[in-house]
């Protein structure tokens, strides 16, 4: 039984999402401050996290922070009632894997709940490859000719993506939600942004790309 734990200081809030959560076969544990909520997600080693944006004594976005610091990938959900396009950015270049404004349905939040499972699982163990760089799903580090390249978890997740759906055509949208788990995004030149920044890292010539392609009038496509 996978376990799930909730951090949110809104004890209604975080009942009804256990309950919902145990309804479903999960098992779950609770914290009602962010401090507490770090030192669970270090002791119970939970296989997700869903934790409130702004929680006493230790941030949403200081946990993120500070897990990822601690090299632990666990798949981290974000709830917040802030909209703020940088602070769905932001979340993401320090850690966290989906972010879902309040109030939601509960549709959507088990269906990203169940999609992070699915890849955390899916990735465990494997490496994936590309010319002379590989990317180590279970120890989230890439290599290039056996040197480690430092990447934020926002450029390792889109890499991934990018390596996992070869030769297709791949909408900026397609991205978004594959990648950042949006159904709509603010802004598409985020995907720009990192494509540019995968680039300067990966190919042999950033400025004549032989993996990460443009697709004009549509999007990106890789090749291996």
């Amino acid at each position: 039984m996978q376990t799930i734990l909730v951090i949110d200081d809104d004890e209604s809030l975080q009942d009804t999402i256990a309950v919902m959560l145990e309804q479903e076969g999960f098992r779950t544990a609770s914290s009602l401050n962010g401090r507490d909520g770090y030192e669970k997600a270090l002791s119970l080693k939970p296989d997700l996290i869903i934790v409130d944006l702004r929680l006493p004594e230790m941030s949403g976005m200081e946990i993120c922070k500070h897990i990822r610091g601690a090299q632990i990938h666990t798949p981290i959900i974000v709830l917040s009632a802030v909209g703020d396009e940088l602070d769905k950015v932001l979340l993401l270049e320090i850690g966290a894997d989906d972010y879902v404004v309040k109030p939601f349905g509960r549709r959507e939040l088990l269906a990203r709940i169940r999609a992070l499972l699915r890849r955390s699982h899916a990735g465990a163990h494997t490496v994936l490859k590309f010319g002379d760089t590989e990317a180590d799903l279970d120890r989230r580090v890439v290599l290039r000719a056996g040197e480690e390249v430092k990447v934020t978890p926002a450029e390792y997740n889109l890499l991934v993506y990018f390596i996992q759906n070869p030769d297709r055509a791949l909408t900026r949208d397609m991205i978004l939600n594959s990648v950042w788990g949006y159904e709509s995004f603010p802004n598409t030149r985020t995907v720009d942004a990192h494509v540019v920044k995968l680039r300067q890292k990966f190919e042999p010539d950033p400025n004549s790309p032989r993996h990460f392609l443009t697709v004009h009038g549509v999007g990106y496509r890789f090749l291996p």
